[in-house]
């Protein structure tokens, strides 16, 4: 079948089946029956061919950038296996979120550079979305859901949002025993101009699947700084559990409703790796992606606390 793709990518190339045949120092009748066997195989015509020309049908077109990755997807993993004895060397560029970048990505970094001393990576801190096709990226980490594209994804642990508050202020209030609870503490929200709502928190199974319309009197775009005033006692928040897990370790913050995340381990929101295919670093960029995936986990280190409290 790769063959047949191949073939059908050439001549969706040149439109012409002779022309692929005299490169492919075949009979024009063995391009026609490789055509006809992807066909039968995929179950949709790709061409409309006629004595005179050969045009792609609207389902070839489709077809197309995705058997364009499939190829591409196959050299990249056989440069990945011609690979595997050899220590990788030259320069690799990463992108990743800023709180998460600093807290996770660099010490991974760090122990991927003393794996590979060979290797050099240009980390990049910053949480502006990147486009990897305009510049010269090769892993850019991703949280939350991913818009369709043609990039390569590869999820590396599920993201949780979490509510959490200081022994302090749970003593003063006392713990909520649900999330609808929350309407009446005290919660400190992410500033969003968009919505008319200051707060709107959403979790499994809870207020018919509609967001909790929560407040409180303290609201900022910086979660650093909410989470910060968590811990002084002054309330409720509701963080990635990526940012608070350290502070659950310590007991400065305790979580509420662990239970909510058992109900919601198929969530489809989570923390991607994602690579443009065909780049000429792309087994660098799996060897990188691979190495992540280790370093955190399954489940990811700063999740495990979640589920043993």
């Amino acid at each position: 079948m790769l063959d047949a793709i191949r073939i059908y990518l050439a001549v969706a190339s040149t439109g012409n089946l002779s022309k692929v045949a005299k490169v492919e120092g075949v009979a024009v009748s063995s391009i026609s029956r490789k055509i006809d066997a992807l066909e039968a195989e995929l179950g949709f015509k790709l061409f409309n061919r006629s004595s005179r020309m050969i045009m792609l049908t609207d389902a070839g077109e489709q077809f197309l950038p995705r058997a364009q990755n499939i190829l591409l997807e196959l050299d990249d993993a056989k440069n990945a296996i011609s690979a595997l004895n050899k220590d990788p060397k030259g320069v690799l560029s990463v992108t990743a979120p800023a709180s998460f970048g600093r807290l996770y990505v660099a010490p991974a970094v760090v122990t991927f550079l003393k794996r590979y001393p060979l290797m050099e990576i240009e980390l990049n801190i910053s949480d502006e979305i990147i486009d990897l096709s305009a510049r010269r990226i090769d892993v850019a980490i991703r949280i939350g859901k991913l818009p369709d594209s043609d990039l390569v994804a590869t999820r590396l642990a599920p993201f949780y949002r979490i509510a959490c508050a200081s022994p302090d202020y749970i003593k003063r209030h006392n713990k909520p025993a649900s999330p609808q609870e929350l309407l009446q503490h005290n919660c400190l929200t992410v500033e969003d101009t968009v919505r008319t709502v200051p707060g709107l928190w959403s979790f499994p199974n809870t207020n018919k699947g509609m967001p909790l319309p929560v407040r409180g009197n303290f609201r900022s775009n910086d979660t650093n700084s909410l989470l910060l005033a968590a811990i002084a006692g002054v309330g409720v928040v509701h963080l990635a559990s990526w940012l608070v897990s350290d502070m659950i370790v310590s007991g400065q913050l305790m979580p509420l409703f662990t239970e909510t995340l058992i109900a919601d381990e198929k969530i489809s929101s989570a923390i991607h790796a994602v690579r443009m295919p065909g780049r000429s670093h792309a087994t660098k960029a799996q060897l990188f992606i691979a190495h992540l995936k280790n370093e955190f986990g399954e489940p990811a280190y700063w999740d495990k606390v979640l589920f043993t409290n």
